[in-house]
């Protein structure tokens, strides 16, 4: 297969070989790429695809990848690459009189209008006869100079490598504008942030004809990105006042629905429920294709399930209040105790267990203690494969993009198996407000 280019965008780039594995089973493109190749430090990888048309499929919804082109040349010098271009002269003919465009970028470094113009100049070679156009051109040519990350780059410096390649495909970061939670009609303090939401999407594999849940749907960023890409999805939370939008930054402006009818998405959005996920209603047996949640670290939002702090079981002692059951009372709300993170997990790695198809996926975020992290700390499932593990760092703590795949169906009760220790994860809101400071307890 030929070789192509994917340069990624220089932000997540631990997410960045995780959404490409994700967007290959998406688009159906099989891809060939050496995972030790692959640097944080570069925005190049060279990947093996059967054709220009398939590379422009495979990254045409993909949200850290700038562009995709077919490689033409690289080297450390100009006259190394020349010499792996003129290799190929029967490459040129097809756009010798195309309308044509060149793009001069760089990595690690600025490039000067005048030095990028000279670099154009310097590809005269080609034999390009077509007009020069800057925009809709017939065919768009890249020149990428990786001078690779450094803080203060030299003014001499020569470049770690050359790229040189026609573009054929590019990717969909227009979408972070589009979703950029500072547009959005309606958000509260736990809005995920539009770009992480739409990787989630892809690393569930949204696309039509699929049933998305998200457990701990808050504010519903998951159910605008998921159902943008095709996918149907629903949504559920303890606490009503985030679907309602009588609480967060900018309330009584119809909560969830007001930024579904935003992006004129109500048709694709099936419902939002409140209820405590831990005693769901749903039926028995697989519902959803995939299940996409962030749940509640107990930090920006206390996680909570029913119950009561003496111990009692709500169902089994209604109170009544005035003569009135108190559960049947206008303004009730159900009595609720903390959820603790590590219970918070396994609860919804049981419930992704059940109630996913076997193929569908679970995506979610897993808060740890960053100096304390083990592989072994991630939950484990007897019918859950672990797909990704993408780490957002945040100084002492970070979270990490979990992803997994259901890969057989539930035949009896199982418990969720972690890593026979304590991770670094459990009792993370104390964690968090101690300043990650070990515990008393630990």
């Amino acid at each position: 297969m030929p070789p192509f280019i994917v340069r990624f965008a220089h932000f997540h780039e631990d997410f960045r070989l995780a959404e490409l594995d994700a967007l290959s089973v998406l688009s159906g493109v099989e891809i060939s790429y050496d995972p030790a190749s692959y640097s944080a430090a570069s925005p190049i990888l060279v990947v093996e695809i059967a054709s220009a048309e398939q590379a422009a499929k495979l990254v045409q919804r993909a949200i850290l990848i700038r562009s995709i082109s077919e490689l033409w040349g690289n080297g450390t010098t100009y006259p190394s690459l020349f010499s792996m271009v003129k290799q190929r002269p029967d490459r040129w003919a097809a756009y010798h009189k195309s309308s044509f465009k060149f793009t001069v970028d760089s990595f690690g470094r600025s490039l000067a209008q005048q030095y990028k113009v000279s670099v154009i100049e310097s590809f005269s070679f080609l034999g390009f006869t077509g007009p020069i156009r800057l925009k809709n051109a017939e065919v768009e040519f890249l020149v990428l100079e990786d001078y690779g990350e450094t803080e203060n780059p030299l003014p001499n410096e020569e470049p770690k490598m050359l790229w040189f390649g026609r573009v054929v495909g590019r990717g969909s970061r227009e979408l972070i504008d589009k979703f950029d939670v500072k547009k959005r009609k309606y958000l509260g303090n736990t809005t995920m942030d539009a770009e992480l939401s739409l990787v989630m999407a892809n690393q569930a594999l949204a696309r039509p004809g699929i049933l998305v849940y998200d457990p701990f749907v808050g504010t519903g960023s998951f159910l605008l990105t998921c159902s943008h890409f095709g996918a149907c999805s629903m949504g559920s939370d303890i606490d009503g006042r985030q679907i309602r939008g009588t609480a967060g930054f900018r309330r009584n402006v119809n909560g969830i629905k007001a930024n579904l009818a935003q992006y004129n998405l109500e048709s694709r959005v099936l419902d939002t429920t409140v209820f405590d996920v831990c005693r769901n209603p749903w039926r028995s047996g697989a519902l959803f294709d995939a299940i996409v949640t962030d749940p509640p670290y107990g930090v920006r939002a206390g996680a909570k399930r029913l119950g009561r702090r003496n111990g009692t079981v709500p169902e089994n002692s209604f109170r009544v209040v005035d003569g009135i059951p108190n559960h049947r009372r206008d303004d009730y709300y159900p009595p609720t105790v903390p959820y603790e993170m590590s219970d918070v997990v396994e609860d919804l790695l049981a419930l992704a267990a059940e109630k996913l198809v076997v193929g569908g996926r679970l995506v979610y975020w897993l808060p740890t203690v960053a100096g304390e992290y083990q592989p072994e700390d991630v939950p484990g499932h007897p019918v859950l494969r672990l797909v990704a593990n993408s780490e957002q760092p945040f100084g002492g703590w970070s979270r990490r993009l979990i992803t997994m795949e259901k890969v057989k169906e539930l035949d009896t009760e199982v418990v969720t198996v972690g890593g026979g220790h304590e991770p670094a994860h459990k009792n993370f809101r104390d964690r968090y407000f101690a300043g990650f400071e070990p515990l008393a307890s630990k």
